[in-house]
């Protein structure tokens, strides 16, 4: 199991969307899908080249904004441009694909869905690596991933460019970061202060607990500054939210027994950070 998983939160696309995606990349299926009794998609897993995606039908409340987008290496040019044609229709483009000082080919844009996507023409272990712009304060990724690598396990700090004179960016701010978390690359940069977005719930990262001690440690970091919200739902001090879900929840949100799996459900539904304890107690129903 993906130890971090992005969460893509959609309107009521997210099975067009997640079909579309499969369509264009290689190595890619859907895992498991949970429906509605009306059949409609609730949420689903599915996997894009060897990346673990969740999505959800939540509703219209929130976009996808270019704070989040998904790095994607390709080998070749012609990689890119298949890519590049498949996404782009009926998208926005935010950057063209075009030759830039820092890359053969690149261009970034988003999707019909609204979803971010950059493309590059590279070499990596991982194909497409989920990117963070902080927008805003300057250093703020920098400060962030600081926070993200000090709190996960297998994490560091892979390299860091940083904005010099006539760049565009402020002195000194993070032009590009890679850093690992649990084995896994992620991308980040400081986006200054002229964008008009920022973080959405519409993007969060999910995150396979194993214990309630794990829980507990992350709920804690990530609240100091940041913000509780509802199911282990949280956003960090920067805005980016992020769902601590121990593994014990999702066993017993699949009990066999459907009256056990409801209750701990309605359990849940009250929690803001999710208590494994109490969950077995509405399972077991000790009050009842």
């Amino acid at each position: 199991m993906q130890k971090i998983t992005p969460c893509l939160w959609f309107d009521n696309q997210a099975e067009e969307a997640i079909n579309f995606y499969i369509s264009i990349f290689d190595n890619a299926r859907m895992v498991e899908a949970n429906r509605n009794a009306d059949g409609s998609l609730f949420t689903a897993t599915f996997q894009l080249v060897g990346q673990e995606f969740m999505a959800l039908n939540g509703g219209p409340e929130f976009k996808f904004t270019p704070s989040v987008s998904f790095f994607v290496t390709c080998e070749t040019t012609v990689e890119v441009d298949d890519l590049w044609q498949k996404l782009s229709e009926e998208g926005n483009v935010l950057m063209p694909l075009d030759t830039y000082p820092f890359s053969e080919k690149f261009g970034w844009l988003e999707d019909k869905y609204g979803l971010s996507w950059q493309l590059n023409v590279g070499s990596g272990s991982q194909k497409i690596t989920p990117f963070f712009m902080y927008v805003g304060a300057q250093g703020q990724a920098e400060e962030a991933i600081k926070l993200y690598t000090a709190l996960f396990a297998d994490a560091h700090i892979n390299h860091i460019e940083r904005f010099a004179e006539g760049e565009g960016g402020v002195v000194g701010a993070v032009k590009l970061a890679i850093f690992t978390l649990h084995g896994q690359q992620f991308m980040a940069m400081d986006g200054g202060v002229g964008h008009m977005f920022s973080f959405t719930e519409a993007n969060s990262f999910f995150v396979n607990c194993d214990t309630q001690a794990e829980v507990d440690h992350l709920w804690q970091r990530f609240t100091e500054e940041g913000e509780e919200s509802m199911c282990g739902w949280l956003k960090d001090k920067y805005g980016v939210s992020w769902q601590i879900i121990p593994t014990a929840l999702m066993e017993m949100l699949g009990d066999e027994d459907p009256e056990k799996a409801k209750r701990v459900m309605d359990a849940m539904l009250q929690m803001q950070k999710i208590d494994v304890q109490k969950l077995e107690a509405a399972r077991d129903n000790v009050d009842g």
